[in-house]
């Protein structure tokens, strides 16, 4: 055997790691504090969207409006579950990776902490000079007395053959360890509300109502523990909706206060009582909380079919397109018309004016001269009875639309509809009126157990965070020698405190020297 092979074969050879050595890693390297700080700025990262990207569960009209404006964008964002970030699937796996990593940290954390509560401080060096704050005087003083001294200043005190050894700010440790359970107790309390909890959406109109059952929900997403029995049994009407805006300025148009005056049944056969809902005062009743989200116009249309009979008669609620001044497009169906269905495509006008080129446009947000204009009127049949379902917004699907036959369109449609005004359709088909106004709110309904806990841990977390931070750990050391010298010595176990640590020092040596009872 040659002699570089010789030394190829007595060289270090390097572990294998293998599966166990690569869990190990992997755990450990999830529970690390830098691990859970990246998760933590991943899940307040991926919030977000939530806040830019209207929401369904929240904002199901603006969803609706996007996907008409940009269905390409409004496609991608489906495709990234950004319409539902709170529910999507990438959200909860930073969730349960945050979740799993605090889990890991605060368990060997909680021990080293115990261990750390039972430890005496430890013996004075002999040597106090070589520490960063040191002093010396000359008095009376027995370890007895200096160790009595340092306890009234809440000192955790050792006392030993002519020195005295003290420690106190475990207060720090504590809050930091709270912090991280107060993080642990708000990821569970979401948690809890997410599978104890519901949320719904419902559109209301004026001198409708609405009652807290399954089927009255235009959206809703119970969580997995929930069943329908689970809803509270309270009901609401709408007695009227009233917004207040801006009428001079350079805000003119812009709205200033929102008001839903509801009639409300905390349960079946419950006397109903007032209530005022407002954007920031939500309806509760027995932890179900109800928010008010966003109003529009529903106007009155009464639809006559060719054979003279009321086809349809009821307000529309209308899907805004200019929130500026709330011009709305809105979708009239009347499938019981003969001897054909009838459809309408409408623009509703709060405040009609007419412009230099002949077309109409609402130059206020307020109803200070509804019209509506008729886009399009057709007749033919819309597809209802096809099974699939339809959105309200939407007048036909795309091949039911081309086989519909257009009664007025373009140059043929007239001057916009005032309140009472109504229009003949050509051809005998019937007739659209134009009965009035009203208005329409959307609603949240949400109950989640975890709210009030989740707050509970938030409040801990700010408490748990400020100790942490404004309380340092520090040590006092006293050497009593014959003669009747004292030599003080101290430090901070706190990165960067020593110079707040100075003054405080000072009064220490203060109080044992001159027996002050008081020290800052």
């Amino acid at each position: 055997m040659s002699v570089q092979e010789l030394e190829k074969e007595q060289a270090p050879q390097p572990a294998a790691f293998g599966v166990t050595g690569w869990l190990r890693w992997g755990w450990r390297t999830l529970t690390s504090m830098k691990t859970a700080l990246i998760l933590l700025f991943l899940l307040a990262l991926g919030s977000v969207p939530g806040s830019l990207v209207p929401q369904r569960g929240v904002e199901p009209d603006k969803v609706a409006r996007l996907y008409e404006q940009n269905p390409t964008l409004a496609e991608w964002y489906d495709r990234f579950q950004l319409f539902e970030v709170f529910t999507s699937t990438w959200f909860a796996a930073v969730y349960l990776l945050l979740f799993t990593s605090l889990i890991g940290c605060i368990i060997p954390r909680t021990l080293t902490y115990l261990r750390e509560l039972r430890r005496k401080p430890p013996a004075a060096p002999k040597n106090l000079s070589r520490l960063p704050h040191v002093a010396a005087f000359e008095a009376d003083l027995d370890v007895a007395e200096a160790a009595r001294r340092l306890r009234r200043l809440r000192f955790r005190v050792v006392t030993g053959d002519g020195w005295v050894s003290a420690e106190k700010g475990y207060l720090r440790e504590t809050g930091n360890l709270f912090f991280h359970i107060a993080l642990l107790g708000i990821l569970l309390a979401i948690g809890a509300g997410s599978l104890y909890g519901y949320r719904g959406n419902v559109l209301v109109v004026e001198g409708d109502g609405f009652a807290n059952t399954v089927a009255a929900y235009d959206r809703y997403i119970p969580g997995s523990q929930v069943s329908a029995e689970s809803l509270e049994p309270f009901s609401l009407q709408l007695s009227d909706f009233k917004v207040s805006y801006q009428v001079t300025g350079d805000k003119r148009g812009q709205a200033l206060d929102y008001s839903a005056y509801l009639k409300v049944n905390d349960s079946p056969g419950a006397p109903a009582r007032d209530f005022e809902l407002k954007v920031n005062t939500p309806l509760e009743v027995n932890g179900t909380q109800t928010y008010l989200l966003g109003n529009g116009y529903a106007p009155v249309f009464k639809v006559t079919d060719g054979k003279g009979q009321v086809a349809f008669e009821g307000a529309v609620p209308c899907l805004i397109e200019d929130k500026a001044t709330m011009t709305s497009g809105c979708v009239v169906k009347a499938p019981d018309a003969q001897p054909a269905q009838l459809g309408f495509l409408l623009r509703f006008l709060p405040t009609s004016v007419p412009l230099t080129d002949g077309t109409y446009a609402s130059a206020f947000p307020g109803e200070l001269n509804p019209e509506v204009q008729v886009i399009g009127a057709f007749s033919g049949d819309l597809g209802l009875r096809s099974g699939r379902p339809q959105s309200v917004y939407e007048l036909a699907p795309p091949e039911a639309m081309k086989k519909l036959t257009p009664l007025l369109m373009g140059p043929n449609v007239p001057k916009p509809l005032a309140v009472g005004q109504s229009i003949d359709l050509p051809q005998g088909a019937g007739k659209l009126e134009f009965a009035g106004v009203k208005e329409w709110m959307t609603l949240q309904i949400a109950h989640d157990p975890g709210r009030m806990p989740a707050l509970i841990f938030a409040a801990l977390a700010v408490v748990s965070i400020a100790l942490s931070l404004m309380i340092r750990r520090r040590r006092v050391f006293v050497r009593v020698k014959n003669g009747g010298t004292v030599e003080v010595g101290g430090l901070t176990r706190t990165e960067g405190s020593a110079a707040g640590f100075t003054e405080e020092f000072a009064d220490i040596v203060k109080v044992l020297s001159a027996g002050e009872k008081n020290v800052r």
